[in-house]
């Protein structure tokens, strides 16, 4: 594929969020010339990524799925592979793929003024080779974790460790867990997902957790869903149950902000009811912080339940003391004798695509910024990234981000603008401080916060995390607000 001179506007990532943007700017600004620049050899980002057993959504696809691109399977809660063939029909239906660049990696994005352009610095993961492209707009759809490494923990005397230890970002293809024992540790998404799927094989599966998340079940398949799809077009019915799942969603949260211990009692009971009245439910599933501080994982169907019920998986609370040659000791004095240990101990978070940023020659921190609407940054022009819900499925917001983006591209070009720019006014300097995600609190982010930008106390510079909220600040505040700043570059008047 040939080289790429210079773009209207370059999209870098080429997943859920990449993809979206593609189609958005297609349908809604028709005259902007892009590309999609991918580091890696696919599409799909996450869900390409990530190979271990199990691999799934915990997000219902109604939500996760495109707003412009129906999901018609039956099952709502969909496995990685699935994902993948939606995008790949995504791409093939809009004919996106043509516009989709492979093995290049963008390392730095450097901003001129004079030019009102970016220049961006490309490695070639197929040849190692070093090139460049223009931008008049940076579209970063790149996600918010590092696809290098993910984060584990230092254990001591892991050394001495004679089974194998393994990420699930790094999963091996030739893994072989029959008749072994694993051990788990972690007790997020991941884990809950690996637990079940590798206990229908392992000897016998252990989810080793430091503390507990709270944990609800439900079906894999949304019978609304499917049956709306017998008396509606695809697309109607779509539309009426994404609507549905997106209220559903944002009730279930409001209600864990208002009544916590109400909402609470709700998921413990439900624990109760699949494991029984003798498993220690106040250990092992009842965490010290409220409802959806840190994130609720979905359970299909029960299946992590079913797993431990039939004596192939089992859960333990307590810390690692070390790693020994058979397995691991624990504080409490125990040991977990293992074959295999996987570490589903997250991700390991980086600021915006993980690259170098420069205005103007001068190195960009994004700690030093404000947030613009979550997706803009106080000083920096013509850029906008991509990041998702917390609370909710990702490609919500990712949706309303494009909505936004085409809205802006096509001020621009009615009021004769070259550059946009969120400026802070007068009023703004003094703001209150807030932190990019507020009332969230895992560890992944917790140890990420400083390296963010700002949330100020005021619209527009706040981060909502609340779809009704962002829904009227993407699609009907003005776009001229006061903040954003409109300019013409010199040499192009």
């Amino acid at each position: 594929m040939e080289p790429v001179q210079h773009v209207d506007v370059a999209i870098v990532g080429a997943g859920l969020s990449g993809i979206g943007a593609a189609w958005h700017l297609q349908a809604n600004c028709p005259n902007k010339s892009y590309v999609i620049f991918e580091g890696r050899a696919d599409i799909g980002g996450t869900w390409d990524l990530f190979r271990y057993p199990g691999v799934r959504s915990d997000s219902d696809m109604h939500t996760l799925g495109y707003r412009f691109k129906p999901w018609t399977s039956d099952k709502a809660i969909a496995d990685g592979p699935s994902i993948m063939a939606y995008l790949r029909e995504t791409i093939a239906e809009y004919g996106i793929g043509p516009k989709i660049h492979f093995h290049y990696k963008v390392t730095d994005a450097s901003w001129d003024s004079s030019t009102g352009k970016w220049t961006l610095s490309i490695v070639r993961g197929d040849t190692g080779a070093v090139t460049t492209s223009t931008c008049n707009v940076l579209y970063m759809c790149s996600g918010y974790y590092s696809y290098d490494k993910g984060y584990t923990p230092d254990f001591p005397g892991v050394d001495l460790f004679r089974g194998q230890v393994v990420h699930p970002q790094k999963w091996p293809e030739d893994l072989d867990y029959a008749g072994k024992h694993v051990v788990v540790v972690g007790s997020g998404a991941t884990a809950m997902t690996l637990v079940p799927a590798m206990a229908s094989r392992a000897a016998h599966v252990t989810m080793l957790q430091r503390t507990p998340t709270y944990v609800v079940a439900r079906p894999d398949v949304d019978k609304v869903a499917n049956t709306l799809r017998r008396f509606f077009p695809a697309s109607v019915a779509y539309a009426i149950t994404r609507w549905k799942n997106t209220t559903m969603q944002q009730l279930v949260y409001k209600k864990t902000r208002s009544k916590p211990d109400y909402v609470k009692s709700k998921l413990l009971d439900g624990v109760r009811e699949h494991l029984g009245p003798d498993f220690d439910i106040d250990t092992h599933f009842t965490p010290e912080y409220n409802p959806w501080d840190q994130r609720l994982c979905l359970v299909p169907n029960g299946d992590l339940f079913t797993a431990i019920n039939s004596g192939k998986a089992s859960v333990v609370t307590d810390h690692i003391e070390s790693f020994d040659a058979t397995g691991v000791r624990l504080v409490s004095g125990a040991h977990l004798d293992a074959d295999i240990v996987v570490t589903a101990t997250g991700l390991q978070l980086v600021t915006v695509g993980d690259m170098k940023f420069f205005i103007d020659g001068r190195r960009l921190d994004f700690a030093d910024t404000w947030t613009y609407k979550g997706m803009g940054y106080s000083g920096v022009p013509n850029m906008v990234s991509t990041f998702g819900y917390i609370n909710a499925s990702w490609t919500l917001r990712a949706d309303l981000t494009s909505e936004y983006v085409c809205r802006l591209l096509n001020h621009m070009d009615a009021t004769g603008s070259d550059v946009f720019t969120p400026t802070l006014r007068p009023e703004d300097q003094n703001m209150t401080r807030h932190s990019w995600i507020e009332s969230f609190s895992p560890g992944y982010m917790r140890r990420f916060m400083d390296k963010m930008p700002m949330q100020g106390d005021r619209e527009p510079w706040v981060n909502p995390q609340n779809y009704a909220k962002d829904k009227k600040m993407f699609r009907k505040a003005p776009i001229d607000d006061g903040v954003m700043t409109f300019t013409r570059v010199a040499s192009r008047v």
